[in-house]
């Protein structure tokens, strides 16, 4: 790029920045020297390749997405919380609340996350253990008692089920007397990483995605700032996949549903702003920082360039980040405060738009209080103290960041292509249902699972206290336990909730969903209906698997 288009793009961020919203905040470093709020080439020099980098708040996003970067507005602090029954963490949720969290993240036990009632022989034993047991709208309505649903952003972790919990949510939110056109929150729902990685499906691809799409239509219509899908990359990551594997998958499971709104006639300007991505934050500090960067220019490229998206927030990639939980150690666990920080340095580096931080005990349980408080004054004095928010891009230009997002990038050109070319008509869904069909994708992130526990166990890869430093005066940690009691008490207060309800309403609003399933129309009505007379999750699910079968994994050697 040659110097009078860097000055020209200069200006245009100049008057993108002046006529943009301020934080009232000390933007100067720790010895009170000012700081420019982005820096670029020197005036007068030219820089080829500079179309690529950018500048903030501009086509192709690579240095992010508002010309003030974190000056306007700082990433949301969402810490992920969930366990034992809803009362227990709706307590919970005051304490993040209370000590500055942003907005909540809902971690939903097993049997939820299958669509399986507590007292469902399959959950014997799995009850408020890794998330809070949902059973039925009531227990939405204790998880937010006390927490104006219209006021607090929420984030509901879950796939496989999520339109039935999220129709819950929606059942709640009314008794609290909220207008559910201004609700504002994310439903994750994407089904396609659960068939590559997580695995917690209830039925086959074509249902699940009649689901989404049914929802997509749904918060389009009437809950407009909603965003019904956050693509997830985490678990994907999580199960052992390269970064750039990640970044690839993860992208090409949100042009699936890019399609899939098309499909359903929706305006690509209008739904796409309502697509939200997840990532993971792992340890390899730069690689994380490229991967982000890479991610919103390939996003806006393939948005704009393949499927014809001409505004601006239609090209945004906004994502959550979570620091990675298979980094974590059961050895020397207080190494692990190290780690998250490290890793959520490098989701803020990268332009991330909300966040989360592990605790040092999850790799042994779920996090006790003083954990989970810990994991949260990490984001805080992130924000409050390192000076991160007073640039925006600050790494953007250098030759090692910018010459690793390019690789990045390529890499995940390289897998799109191929995910196309296992479909049969040119579509990246074709290629998605294709790829999961022959566990592709599974005998992908395997192979790049199992090269890395090969150099860990080489000593190749160093991980401090498993395969180098092991010696340590680390103490016994005190994990939280979740009692039995916690299981035994869901399952009476469940068994209390059927027996007071109206069963003929309950019978009445299933038959309608079945109903509903079988026809062509949306699927959202009846389930509502169904959450409000109190109809179970696993009434719900069990009702649609009756219809529509159950989903097993191919086997790949």
């Amino acid at each position: 790029m040659n110097p009078e288009e860097i000055a020209a793009g200069r200006e245009r961020w100049q008057r993108r920045f002046d006529a943009a919203h301020k934080r009232d905040a000390d933007f100067t470093t720790l010895s009170g020297l000012q700081v420019d709020p982005v820096y670029g080439p020197p005036p007068g020099t030219e820089q080829p390749g500079f179309e690529r980098i950018g500048w903030p708040g501009e086509y192709p996003y690579t240095r992010g997405l508002y010309p003030t970067g974190y000056r306007g507005r700082t990433w949301t602090i969402r810490q992920f919380a969930g366990f034992g029954n809803a009362a227990q963490t709706n307590e919970r949720y005051k304490q993040i609340l209370g000590a500055g969290g942003g907005g909540l993240s809902v971690a939903f036990d097993m049997p939820t996350l299958m669509g399986r009632d507590s007292d469902d022989p399959m959950s014997l034993g799995e009850v408020g253990h890794c998330g809070v047991a949902i059973d039925s709208a009531a227990d939405m309505d204790i998880l937010f008692d006390g927490i104006p649903l219209a006021d607090v952003t929420t984030s509901m972790t879950i796939s496989g089920p999520a339109v039935p919990i999220f129709c819950m949510y929606l059942v709640a939110a009314e008794r609290q007397g909220a207008d559910l056109s201004k609700l504002d929150g994310t439903l994750q729902t994407d089904i396609f990483k659960e068939y590559i990685a997580q695995k917690e499906w209830l039925f086959p691809p074509e249902p699940h995605l009649r689901l989404i799409g049914d929802l997509m239509e749904y918060c389009h219509r009437e809950i407009p700032r909603y965003k019904p899908l956050s693509v997830s990359g985490y678990h994907i990551r999580e199960a052992g996949s390269t970064a750039a594997q990640e970044l690839a998958f993860t992208l090409a499971d949100g042009f699936g549903y890019v399609e899939l709104g098309l499909s359903r006639g929706l305006p690509l300007n209008e739904f796409a702003p309502g697509l939200s991505f997840f990532f993971d934050a792992h340890i390899d500090f730069f690689e994380e920082i490229a991967k982000f960067r890479a991610a919103r220019r390939i996003w806006a490229r393939w948005l704009r360039e393949r499927y014809g998206a001409t505004s601006e927030k239609a090209l945004w990639m906004r994502f959550h980040t979570q620091t990675a939980g298979v980094s974590l150690t059961a050895q020397q666990p207080y190494n692990n405060v190290v780690r998250t920080a490290v890793e959520a340095l490098a989701a803020v580096l990268g332009g991330t738009n909300s966040l989360h931080t592990n605790a040092l005990d999850e790799t042994l349980a779920l996090p006790s209080e003083e954990a989970a408080e810990i994991a949260l004054r990490t984001q805080q004095v992130l924000m409050e103290e390192t000076g991160v928010v007073n640039v925006a891009d600050p790494l953007g230009g250098s030759w090692y960041v910018e010459a690793l997002t390019d690789r990045i990038e390529a890499e995940a050109e390289e897998i799109f292509a191929r995910i196309i070319e296992l479909g049969a008509d040119g579509t990246v869904t074709s290629g998605l249902l294709r790829g999961i069909e022959e566990g592709w994708f599974m005998a992908e992130i395997a192979d790049s699972a199992f090269a890395y526990q090969q150099a860990l166990e080489k000593g190749d890869k160093r991980v401090v206290g498993v395969n180098c430093h092991t010696g340590s005066l680390t103490r016994e940690l005190e994990i939280l336990r979740i009692s039995h009691e916690v299981e035994r008490e869901q399952n009476r207060v469940l068994s209390d909730r059927r027996e007071r309800r109206d069963k003929d309403a309950v019978a009445a609003a299933l038959k309608r969903l079945v109903a509903a399933a079988r026809g062509d129309g949306s699927t959202i009505p009846a389930m509502l209906d169904a959450a409000r007379a109190e109809a179970t999750l696993g009434e719900i699910c069990d009702a649609l698997r009756a219809e529509w079968g159950t989903y097993r994994e191919p086997a790949r050697f």
